[in-house]
């Protein structure tokens, strides 16, 4: 007989009598490692929200070591052995790395109510040693990268020694080094007899990492079998209910000669040396490299977030002596940032709101600054349309409701409705399952085709490679290797990245 170490029997939920999850039936075995996909909506963060205690299901039971389990809270699951490593990080920015470790018990000196600051930060050490993070216990998150709070997520939950670890698309702000160092955590940690329920987008790292995998859709568990039974196309016709030919859509139009965007010796102390870059209409140039590599910070100076020490900027083949976001968004220049969530989107506000956000002016009558309302109605209203965004009522729904791939489409759609020449796109589909990122990729096509200049920063290659006419490769604010679609290889570029010599 099998040994179950978690059971889930008939599991349903509804959010305002919405059903999301319609009678789950999965079971667990002890120290085993189950990959859990399906597109964004299909229920996999509910379930495991439910499991996690931060949810309570409207019907069915759970059973953890083949005992009734009922979380009332996420103390419940904590007790319970249950670490949950949140998608959307659960870190109090404003505290040190190890106030977050310590933040629901803190050591203290003896029975004497004084935090023990030596043990925390000893204890501290201890967790990110097992991450292999090397910052001090004492640095606040809110200057750690993204990437770096990440392992610092991890290693609050591995802080826990807990028995079942949940991990929700833990790599979206990893670099591939990082990435890797995380996948042989997770060995060591399956090897060590934790059981892991592994929750991802990229389905690759899934069939890696995975002994077992169940996929969602709909709200239903469409499949679950072992590792073997699957390949990637067959977790993406489950995931979506139809065959996906191709991931990536076939070039539509080739770019042109014609120079929409030009950097020249860039340059900005710490963060790019003499960075030089040409971008052509209707061209999309890949942009890959390591955390700290410079990308997103060459992307900000260029849309006038960030100022530079040397060097100038070309746009249309004018120079712009002083780079300004309101500037380069009235050259027709768009930014969608990394962080949709605190950069990108009012996640309070309406799905209207922000598409309309950017493109305001435009729908502005030219004396009294009056918004037209009844244009501006119908554009919104035509972009949720062409982007097949999921809203019940673009002009009633908050954007914070929807799925993270419709959110991805609206920060795209904010910027459509501006209808750039220059587009600069920094991990559009980041934490994006594989249905939306189709339909993602079909739009930048689409974007690029009508002779927009597209420059797409990305940390995944098959992406770049899948997307891209040329791809530049930077590190520590260096380009270090540009290559032409006809050289691209993804070794080579991972090399180049490194400094790696390329054979």
């Amino acid at each position: 007989m099998s040994d179950l170490i978690l059971q889930f029997k008939d599991i349903e939920k509804a959010f305002f009598g919405v059903p999301v999850l319609k009678g789950i039936n999965l079971d667990i075995e002890r120290g085993s490692t189950v990959g859990l996909v399906g597109e964004n909506g299909a229920g996999k963060s509910t379930l495991m929200n439910i499991l996690g205690g931060v949810v309570p299901p409207t019907a069915g039971q759970m059973l953890l070591k083949g005992e009734a389990y009922e979380p009332a809270g996420p103390g419940d699951a904590d007790e319970a052995g249950i670490a949950f490593i949140h998608q959307e990080l659960n870190l109090f920015t404003n505290l040190s790395i190890a106030e977050n470790f310590f933040i629901s018990g803190f050591p203290t000196l003896g029975k004497v109510p004084l935090l023990n600051k030596r043990d925390i930060n000893r204890k501290a050490r201890e967790y990110l040693k097992m991450v292999d993070l090397d910052v001090s216990p004492d640095m606040r998150v809110d200057r750690l990268a993204p990437g770096e709070r990440q392992l610092v997520e991890v290693a609050k939950a591995l802080s826990m020694d807990a028995g079942i670890i949940i991990f929700d698309e833990p790599t979206t702000s990893l670099t591939a080094r990082e990435t890797d160092r995380l996948f042989k955590l997770i060995g060591r940690l399956h090897e060590d007899g934790k059981t892991i329920l592994y929750i991802s987008h990229i389905l690759g790292d899934v069939m890696q990492l995975s002994d077992s995998i169940a996929v969602l859709r709909d709200g239903n568990l469409v499949t679950h079998g072992t590792k073997d039974e699957f390949t990637v196309d067959r977790m993406i016709s489950s995931m979506v209910g139809r065959d996906i030919e191709s991931l990536y859509p076939e070039r539509t139009a080739e770019p042109t000669e014609d120079l929409m965007l030009e950097v020249r010796n860039l340059s900005k102390a710490g963060i790019s040396h003499e960075i030089n870059l040409k971008l052509h209409k209707g061209e999309i140039l890949g942009m890959f490299g390591l955390m700290g590599s410079g990308r997103s910070e060459l992307a900000q100076i260029i849309f006038g977030l960030d100022d530079f020490d040397e060097g100038e900027v070309l746009i249309d083949g004018k120079p712009v002596k002083k780079l300004s976001p309101t500037k380069n968004i009235k050259d027709g220049m768009a930014f969608v940032t990394e962080n949709r969530r605190e950069e990108g989107l009012m996640m309070e506000a309406t799905v209207s709101d922000n598409l309309s956000l950017a493109a305001l002016p435009t729908y502005t009558t030219r004396f009294v600054s009056a918004i037209r309302s009844s244009s501006l109605a119908t554009a919104v209203t035509e972009i949720v349309e062409t982007l097949h965004i999921k809203v019940n009522d673009a002009f009633k729904n908050e954007v914070k409701g929807l799925s993270g791939g419709n959110q991805q489409k609206v920060v795209l759609g904010k910027w459509l409705m501006t209808e750039p020449s220059i587009l600069i796109i920094d991990e559009p589909t980041r934490g994006v399952d594989v249905g939306a990122k189709h339909e993602i990729y079909e739009i930048i096509d689409q974007i690029a085709a009508k002779g927009t200049a597209v420059l797409f920063i990305s940390s995944e290659i098959e992406e770049l490679t899948g997307m891209c006419d040329r791809i530049m490769v930077m590190g520590q604010g260096e380009v270090l290797g540009s290559f032409d679609r006809a050289d691209f290889d993804k070794e080579t570029i991972l090399r180049t990245a490194f400094r790696e010599q390329v054979a």
